[in-house]
């Protein structure tokens, strides 16, 4: 049987059509669970329809999944998510979707009586979070990790709840965990995605392997000095919170050198708030992630350390409130080794990585599927931002080397 040939340019044509029916001056706007995000989906349907032998349907979460039947149930699942962040780029988290429909479709031409996996791409609702605050929503509420009383909690800038707008397109959030049998089967799982940072432009290389997904640990850090006249007070019998504070971002730089991975200290509140007054609190937030869990956990504990010899400098104290954690998500070590070949056999060279940011794989393999992604080198290093862009000869090989790397999943799924 000859296979017929695995064609790039048609998906980048498809990327093309898709900013041009969802972008305005601004950006991309396909944000979840608003009109646009269903225009967008309405025209997936639409792509996935002309498949012939595709199965589609949507999950009790929103999640749209198109399944080509295999000759056996175990399945390869390619996930992606079509929604954006307001005035976002237009090939954040899209690219995947479609690059999982580019092999749906030569995978449905070279095997019309159906591959020998089952193949499945899946398009994650919300994976953005833009409208709610809240990441990952379609992939969590599948792999069980979505958080239902705080999902209840959520609100839009315009006062709408999270179950509201669900309601609206027919979800009801009390059973949206229900989607998790959509991995009874689910025997390995791969992503393309843009690489959203500036690892790959500064080696100069197309694409990578993502060794996993950083884990998080984020926190609000209180330090309680006292409010006292900033004329007549003497330096040494202030209780200044905010001195505390400012030492805290150098620290928190300070970590990352010796143990890795990255920090940022991403806002800061005092009180009073005058000119006239010494600081009697302030309010910081430090998100600090690694790959490893160990140094995570050191990272952490190295911080709340440092807050408390600080504190006790600035004659003030100290306390932590947890904001989120999510645990590391390392991928599958069979397939990082196959993703290589795939890039390598693309480019002649390859590179690995950790994920700084979180992506639905981490849901996926953390549900103990093996999981993998590949990256595709970003221009600027900016994601997020209408400027948002790739190379079109990187989409080529990106789009390629991806499609590489599912033909050699599909005889790793048979032998296990």
């Amino acid at each position: 049987m000859t296979s017929p040939a695995f064609d790039p340019t048609l998906t980048i044509a498809e990327l093309k059509e898709l900013r041009a029916l969802t972008e305005d001056e601004n950006g991309a706007q396909r944000v979840a669970f608003t009109p646009t995000w269903r225009t967008a989906r309405a025209w997936l349907q639409q792509k996935i329809d002309a498949i012939p032998g595709i199965e589609s349907h949507r999950d009790q979460a929103g999640n749209l999944w198109a399944t080509l039947p295999g000759q056996s149930e175990r399945a390869l699942l390619i996930g992606g998510h079509i929604d954006s962040v307001p005035n976002g780029g237009w090939l954040d988290g899209c690219l995947g979707t479609l690059a999982g429909l580019a092999i749906l479709r030569h995978l449905a031409a070279t095997y019309p009586d159906g591959p020998p996996v089952t193949v499945r791409l899946v398009d994650w609702a919300d994976e953005e979070g833009a409208r709610f605050g809240k990441s990952l929503f379609g992939s969590a509420a599948c792999s069980g990790n979505l958080d239902l009383t705080e999902a209840a909690t959520l609100k839009d800038k315009d006062g709408i709840t999270l179950p509201d707008a669900l309601l609206a397109e027919g979800i009801d959030l009390a059973n949206v965990k229900a989607c998790g049998i959509e991995l009874t089967n689910a025997a390995a799982y791969q992503e393309l995605h843009i690489e959203q940072g500036p690892v790959l432009l500064d080696l100069d290389l197309p694409l990578g392997t993502v060794l996993g997904t950083y884990g998080v640990e984020r926190h609000a850090i209180h330090f309680h000095g006292q409010a006292a006249h900033s004329g007549s007070t003497p330096m040494n019998r202030r209780k200044d919170a905010f001195l505390a504070a400012a030492r805290m971002a150098p620290e928190a730089y300070a970590i990352t050198d010796r143990e890795g991975g990255v920090c940022t200290i991403g806002s800061c509140k005092t009180k009073p708030g005058i000119v006239t007054s010494v600081v009697e609190d302030c309010e910081i937030t430090l998100d600090q992630r690694h790959l490893d869990p160990a140094a995570l956990a050191r990272m952490l504990q190295q911080a709340k350390d440092a807050s408390e010899r600080f504190a006790t400098e600035a004659g003030a104290t100290v306390t932590w409130k947890r904001l989120w954690h999510i645990p590391p998500a390392p991928f599958h070590p069979d397939l990082i080794t196959l993703c290589d070949q795939a890039i390598f056999e693309t480019t002649h060279t390859t590179h690995r990585l950790p994920s700084g940011p979180l992506h639905d794989a981490a849901e996926v393999a953390m549900t103990g599927i093996p999981t993998i992604m590949m990256f595709v080198q970003s221009l600027h290093g900016i994601s997020h931002n209408k400027i948002e862009d790739t190379k079109e000869d990187h989409l080529q090989k990106a789009l390629t080397a991806f499609h590489h790397l599912a033909t050699k999943i599909i005889p790793w799924i048979t032998t296990r």
